[in-house]
């Protein structure tokens, strides 16, 4: 498969998007967030969940309850013990002001 894949991007003139080995950073934090997502959202007797995920919307449904939640409410160690969405406002805030925005 990625032999194809790596073919399919040559003919079409195409480069990848992904780095060598040991540098997909992106790749471990997605999959940090899907895991969390598959333990906190999805199973039985979640939080997020009214029900029985029977349709389609039943999971549209608990997937939008677990990203505000995650978001806006969700206090991160790594961030101060602040929601994401109040660390990004500052982030912004600062860069806006012209000050350094440095990690907190």
């Amino acid at each position: 498969m990625s032999l194809r894949f790596g073919e399919s991007l040559m003919l079409s003139g195409m480069t990848p998007s992904v780095g060598s080995v040991g540098d997909a950073y992106d790749n471990a934090l997605a999959e940090t967030i899907i895991g969390l997502y598959k333990t906190e959202c999805t199973p039985a007797g979640s939080p997020f969940r009214t029900g029985p995920l029977d349709r389609l919307a039943d999971l549209e449904t608990a997937t939008a309850a677990w990203v505000d939640w995650f978001n806006n409410r969700r206090l991160m160690h790594r961030l101060g013990r602040r929601p994401p969405a109040e660390h990004e406002a500052e982030y912004h805030a600062r860069n806006r002001d012209g000050q350094p925005t440095g990690h907190t």
